[in-house]
């Protein structure tokens, strides 16, 4: 027999021991769908003053480095037309993935989002942004758009540890995160809203019971997806600055892989993992240098998972 014909989860249906976006796109719209990352010219209130200046330690420019310039179809048009370099889409999903993309005047985002709903083949939007940066005006204009188009907020939980947070300068606690995931959440109630969470392990000073915790809190509250990340050390951060002092080690790949496995056996297997592992420009990145070869840290998941008979939800209670 396969690792297919033994594989346990039942939300795949290939030997993937988790629940891929790949299968949950499949499922939801019959095909391949591609997301489409865009920047919506947003900034941050971590950046501006608001609550803090410069950003957290380890952003160099947030997200915006992995998304394209121009007005919104231009990049669109970029986008589409890369990813149809590479696969066979049935529909796409425009990601405003760059800084915090709640972040501004209701009117303004209401046209936005909705000139990102008719780009043509849109079958979904996702819009990434921080759970402090959900006002009634926002979530009215989010309700509005939820009733045009299939909608995911993504928010940076990344650690639900205070003394963490405060060390990389998110500019909140967890108490204020979970405020806002609250709110978001009454929103998903109402409208079919669906909500990702992103979590970060190798921050400084995390160990492994620490980021288990993490995962575990975020499985506590439901989300519909959740994006596992690794640190990376960029070019023109405080963590560059940190790591050249000496102060801070990267995961190795071996470990990160172990942790996550760990992590997705807490996760209910109904919650969709949008990635594991972790994003960066290739002229940025200092180090884990493994996290650009995303192939091998699939295929060593898989394998861990399968040599140990785990799978997401395996100890979800």
């Amino acid at each position: 027999m396969t690792q297919r014909d033994k594989n346990p989860f039942s939300f795949s249906d290939t030997n993937k021991r988790y629940h891929t976006a790949a299968y949950h796109l499949k499922r939801t719209f019959g095909g391949k769908i591609a997301r489409i990352p865009l920047d919506g010219g947003f900034s941050c209130p971590n950046k501006d003053g608001t609550c803090g200046v410069g950003g957290c330690i380890f952003c160099a420019g947030g997200s915006a480095s992995l998304t394209a310039r121009g007005e919104i179809e231009e990049q669109y048009r970029r986008g589409r037309a890369a990813a149809d370099a590479k696969w066979q889409a049935r529909g796409y999903i425009p990601y405003l993935q760059a800084n915090t993309s709640t972040y501004g005047d209701p009117a303004d985002l209401r046209n936005l989002y909705r000139r990102c709903t008719r780009l043509p083949g849109a079958v979904a939007l996702a819009i990434g942004t921080r759970a402090d940066c959900l006002s009634d005006g926002v979530l009215e204009v989010l309700a509005e758009i939820a009733e045009e188009i299939p909608l995911l907020i993504e928010l940076g939980m990344q650690t639900m540890h205070d003394d963490t947070l405060a060390a990389i300068r998110r500019g909140y606690d967890h108490e204020a995160f979970l405020s806002g995931y609250a709110r978001l959440d009454t929103l998903r109630r109402s409208s079919g809203v669906r909500i990702g969470l992103h979590i970060l392990n190798g921050l400084p000073g995390e160990d492994e019971e620490r980021m288990l915790a993490t995962a575990k809190e975020a499985a506590r509250l439901l989300p519909d997806e959740v994006k596992i990340h690794t640190l990376c050390v960029l070019r023109g951060t405080e963590m560059e600055e940190i790591h050249r002092r000496g102060e801070y080690g990267p995961m190795e790949m071996g470990d990160a892989v172990a942790l996550t496995a760990r992590q997705l056996t807490y996760l209910p297997p109904e919650t969709v993992i949008g990635r594991i592992g972790a994003d960066a420009p290739r002229d940025q990145l200092i180090a884990p240098t493994w996290v650009r070869n995303k192939r091998a840290v699939e295929n060593a998941l898989d394998r861990y998972l399968y040599e140990n008979d785990l799978w997401q939800g395996k100890d979800w209670e």
